[in-house]
């Protein structure tokens, strides 16, 4: 049979998202859509270029399937997108793809292959070029080129010989507003099998957006190696086209805006607020931000608007550790901890719920930083909490000097922030695991939090039903947390 050289398959490898030899409670309670490869398919149909999507973290397991239709559909061009811990998964899907299809061309992107660039071309020859930042323009670019030279298509990495050449980043990047509308209608089972966090909605249905891209924040922990320092967004009437397109197509109630930071630009918020009130549309949303960009007028134009939480990433209660890892504009002001207080508290008055993101073991971390973030997390009024683990993304600032603060296991299928891959010096893994218990249980462990999710009967009753019917996975994972 013929190879089909205008199909493109882009495949989402399912990696390890959890922890070794437990339930995977990330599974239960969320599944959100790979965007990312949603956008280049909606991209590459408007040029004219056959797409599939195949989504293995929403469907485990599945592989033949996706085999299969290889088989059946033959296309020339196979795209990853991949993070750290799903990176050795996408190899492996890669290496069966390349036997049933040894003329294929066999392109990855994402945060990982962004980060270690031509390091992976040179140790993994399955890889035939690697997308560097976001991916659009340059696949584009890759797979309608006529010639074998490359060097002229910015932001990929492709072999001169047996040479890997990164020819360097985009400069001229895409206006989002010229991207089309995702195309969540090329993923298997939307809606249905794709889940919001529990607990973190009011009404269901409901599924994920991303409405910028990028942050020119360089705190330690995060990966910046897609975006840089760059900071985009869509514009207000294209936030409420794609809100309307969710909630007409597939009567969507709630989204969660997946930014980095949403509150990022002021005026373009207000803006969308004013026009979102004005539309009448039915629909609630989440978001993140930080807390020097809140304020009581702006909340409750979002409230007003629909807002029905916020997510502040706070990270931690040491202000000492603040100082090393967090940037605010920059700087880290010396009130940080009464700023983010005092952040939550607006949040709640707006009658918005608040969550708080945060952070253990990062380098520098000791039993005293515990325990002070300990103590400042249950004096905070939050709604909701988490905790994930520190993790040394390869695009991340720390990850350049991570091994002189501690032991670094640099196992990519564990770096999902839901295992101490890092341990800081003066730890052991366990006391890390004991102290992360300790933190979950000394929070759940109180009456006002049991009372607000028993609350949540009539203010998220699906959240509930899914509950109920996984109540026996989240009994166990409740049973570790409180010894």
């Amino acid at each position: 049979m013929n190879i089909n050289e205008r199909a493109l398959y882009l495949i989402h490898p399912l990696g390890e998202n959890w922890m070794p030899g437990e339930t995977d409670m990330s599974r239960i309670a969320n599944i959100m859509p790979p965007l990312g490869l949603c956008s280049i398919s909606a991209w590459m149909e408007q040029h004219d270029w056959q797409t599939e999507i195949y989504d293995c973290y929403a469907f485990p397991g599945d592989d033949k399937r996706l085999f299969k239709q290889l088989e059946r559909d033959r296309p020339l061009w196979i795209g990853f997108s991949t993070t750290t811990s799903s990176f050795p998964d996408a190899i492996r899907l890669a290496n069966h793809c390349r036997e049933i299809l040894p003329e294929a061309k066999i392109v990855f992107g994402g945060v990982h292959v962004s980060a270690l660039r031509e390091q992976l071309m040179n140790e993994f020859y399955v890889i035939d070029y690697i997308v560097v930042g976001e991916g659009e323009q340059t696949l584009l670019e890759l797979i309608e080129c006529k010639s074998e030279d490359l060097s002229h298509i910015e932001g990929l990495i492709w072999r001169d010989g047996h040479e890997a050449v990164f020819n360097g980043h985009r400069r001229d990047l895409l206006n989002l507003d010229t991207l089309p509308i995702p195309a969540y209608h090329k993923l298997h089972g939307f809606p249905e099998a794709y889940k919001l966090p529990i607990f973190n909605y009011p009404k269901a249905p409901g599924t994920t957006i991303i409405t910028s891209r990028g942050c020119p924040f360089r705190c330690s922990y995060c990966d910046r190696s897609v975006f840089q320092s760059s900071y985009r967004f869509n514009s207000a009437d294209y936030i409420l086209r794609m809100m309307k397109h969710l909630h007409d197509t597939y009567g969507m109630r709630h989204v969660n805006i997946y930014d980095d930071t949403f509150t990022l630009q002021r005026k373009r918020i207000e803006e969308f607020c004013e026009k979102k009130i004005a539309s009448g549309l039915k629909m609630t949303f989440n978001c993140a931000a930080r807390a020097e960009q809140v304020d009581p007028e702006l909340l409750k134009l979002m409230k007003k608007a629909g807002c029905w939480m916020i997510s502040l990433g706070i990270e931690t209660g040491d202000p000492e550790l603040l100082k090393l890892h967090r940037y605010y504009a920059g700087r880290i002001p010396d009130d940080a901890l009464d700023m983010n207080r005092n952040a939550v508290k607006m949040i709640r008055r707006a009658g918005i719920r608040a969550k708080g993101l945060f952070m253990l073991g990062l380098p520098g971390e000791t039993e005293e930083s515990i325990e002070r973030s300990i103590r400042y997390v249950l004096s905070l009024p939050l709604d909701d909490f988490n905790l994930s683990k520190f993790t040394p993304f390869p695009g991340s600032p720390a990850y350049q000097t991570i091994h002189d603060f501690g032991e670094f296991d640099e196992d990519w299928s564990l770096m999902n922030a839901l295992n101490f891959v890092f341990v800081a010096k003066g730890f052991t893994k366990e006391r890390l695991e004991e102290r992360h218990r300790e933190f979950y249980r000394r929070y759940y462990q109180r009456h006002k939090v049991m009372w607000n999710y028993v609350t949540m009967l009539w203010k998220s009753p699906d959240s509930w039903r899914r509950f109920i019917k996984d109540l026996s996975v989240f009994l166990s994972f409740r049973k570790k947390y409180a010894t």
